[in-house]
């Protein structure tokens, strides 16, 4: 049976980001449950002298019938259930007066429910004023009685409360314009430089709850309020606060963590994303976050490390003034730790080292990250994962692809370290192995198609790359025919389902469903297959020996050079050559497909 304390206690304040209720139902009953003399009338208790049987008795055991003075003294039966409503009490230990309070409160929250507020414009300006006097009163009293902080705590409390209540907003965002138009988002921003660090994280984790990826607001109800934060110096208020925080405290550590969660909220724009990449001083603050040394990962270090993935991710102009603050040079001493030691699977540490080689994948696709990349000695580090690294091998494979991948010098200088540092032996015994995942063989393609293209005619390294193909009778160009032939059955394959739902469709189906039937295509493999080729093409114009190996793998198949021109064209097709790699990649792929004659 339930005890009275635990139903008290089950009315209490409820978790933080609530609203406090209007009247705390403890401290009413509280007022109620003591008697004149102090004690509790909640527990029926025996005294030392004997009892008093006056007529005041308040509450207790009923007495005996008076005709039956042996009659056994104790509690009365439980009443039954049709006499108690909601079936919570029996026998006489509750008194008239707190039931009358427990009906007080039952009746506040049936009434409360049965009329719930009304969250419109009109509640928005009441709310708004309401704060902003908060705000002033506050300010007002810590100016006046600064060394007495007893006089505007109480101020400070109702701040806080306020500051919290306005969480309900993020469940109407059709109120952001109104809400950004009164001034207040400013006023809750301008709460982050309070003294009180309290007051600012509160601050902080409503403005997260407020541009949350889950809010159903539209473009504009989002834009009015992020323009109004970012006018407001929302992400230089944020700079500051990371600084002053210390995350040894588990309060300011959760208030790092919520800055950290705005941050990321603003990045699901490239608009604000490039803004909060111009704040020079986040940015090296992330990257220093990056290099604590802890004896764990902590989520926060994690976390710095996936928004500086994230960022530049967003855009060519994030990732060249990332280059620029030398990211690359610290994430590769980062990653350098992982060259044989793996971290835990599934842990903080795990999502950190991904978060990392994921970054600086992104930052050696742009020519100042390739350069940094090479200067860092990016390449040996990759290449020495290649050989030794577990967990770590995949990442690299697939960061040594990026770097060498693209057109013009900073490309070149990459593909020429790759064969200076002796990559060419790493990377062939990776292809050569018997099992490969389809990533793998993708990125080694891809790393293959590279070399040949940017590798200088007659120049040493260009001559060393061939020579592997050469070698042992072809045995690495025999390898390329027979992937060839896996990945054009697979992709026919696909193209066959492709074709067949085709022939049924109308013309607007068929226009609706085009980007799915070419992700199958490539899911089946189509850009490997037509990797493979261009690599094959270089080979059947660079070497006779090759073009003769290829020719006879592709006859045991009842196939030609054809099937290898046919792809090339498609790719050519497809080219766009509004930008100038384009126009280049078309140029060499015609001037390939010559030598397949």
């Amino acid at each position: 049976m339930t005890s009275i304390d635990d139903l008290f206690k089950a009315s209490g304040v409820g978790s933080k980001r609530k609203l406090e209720p209007l009247r705390d139902p403890n401290e009413i009953y509280k007022s109620a449950r003591l008697t004149s003399n102090g004690r509790s009338s909640r527990h029926a208790r025996v005294d030392d002298e004997a009892a008093d049987t006056s007529d005041d008795i308040e509450a207790g055991p009923a007495p005996p019938l008076a005709d039956d003075d042996n009659a056994d003294y104790g509690p009365s039966l439980p009443l039954d259930e049709d006499d108690d409503e909601e079936g919570r009490f029996y026998g006489g230990g509750i008194t008239a007066e707190e039931n009358e309070v427990l009906d007080y409160v039952d009746g506040t929250e049936e009434g409360a429910s049965a009329t719930p507020e009304k969250f419109d414009i009109a509640w928005l300006r009441r709310t708004a004023l309401n704060f902003e006097k908060r705000i002033s009163k506050n300010a007002e009293l810590r100016a006046k009685f600064e060394s007495d902080p007893q006089k505007f705590i109480a101020s400070e409390a109702d701040l806080d409360t306020d500051i919290k209540a306005l969480s309900i907003l993020a469940e109407h965002p059709e109120l952001y314009p109104e809400f950004a138009r009164l001034g207040c988002v400013a006023s809750l921003v301008g709460l982050l430089a309070h003294e009180n660090t309290d007051i600012a994280i509160d601050a902080v984790e409503i403005i997260n709850e407020l541009t949350d990826e889950d809010v159903a607001a539209d473009d504009g109800q989002w834009n009015a309020l992020v323009d109004a934060l970012m006018e407001a110096d929302l992400l230089g208020l944020l700079v500051s606060n990371f600084e002053r925080l210390d995350e040894e405290q588990e309060v300011d550590r959760s208030g790092v963590y919520y800055a950290l969660s705005v941050v990321d909220n603003l990045c699901g724009w490239t608009a604000t994303a490039e803004q909060v990449v111009e704040r020079e001083k986040l940015l090296k603050w992330l990257l220093r976050r990056i290099q604590t040394k802890e004896a764990s990962v902590s989520q926060n270090k994690q976390y710095a490390a996936e928004l500086l993935a994230i960022l530049v991710q967003t855009s060519s102009k994030n990732r060249r003034k990332m280059a620029s603050l030398d990211a690359v040079d610290i994430m590769l001493q980062l990653v350098a730790s992982y060259r044989k030691r793996d971290p835990e699977k599934g842990g903080e540490e795990e999502e950190y080292m991904e978060n990392l080689f994921e970054a600086l994948t992104c930052l050696v696709d742009e020519p100042e990250g390739k350069t940094k990349f090479v200067e860092a000695e990016g390449v040996e580090l990759c290449l020495i994962m290649l050989k030794e690294g577990k967990l770590s091998k995949a990442a690299a494979l697939r960061l040594l692809d990026h770097a060498v991948g693209g057109l013009g010098q900073p490309s070149t200088e990459v593909c020429q370290r790759v064969v200076d540092a002796g990559g060419l032996k790493n990377i062939f015994t990776l292809f050569m192995k018997k099992t490969l995942d389809g990533r793998a063989v993708e990125h080694l393609l891809g790393i293959f198609a590279s070399l040949l293209r940017l590798l200088p005619a007659d120049s040493p390294e260009r001559i060393r790359t061939l020579a592997k193909f050469v070698e042992r009778d072809y045995e690495k160009t025999a390898k390329l025919v027979r992937l060839r032939q896996e990945y054009a059955t697979r992709v026919a394959a696909a193209d066959a389902v492709v074709r067949e739902e085709q022939s049924g469709a109308s013309a607007e189906e068929r226009e609706e469903r085009a980007d799915d039937w070419f992700s199958r295509r490539l899911d089946a493999g189509l850009f490997c297959l037509q990797t493979l080729d261009v690599v094959l093409a270089w080979l059947v114009a660079e070497d006779g020996g090759a073009r003769r190996t290829i020719k006879g793998f592709l006859a045991d198949q009842d196939e030609g050079l054809g099937v290898i021109k046919e792809t090339i064209q498609q790719q050519i097709e497809g080219i766009d050559e509004e930008d100038g790699e384009g126009r280049d990649t078309r140029e060499m792929l015609t001037t390939l497909v010559e030598f397949l004659q």
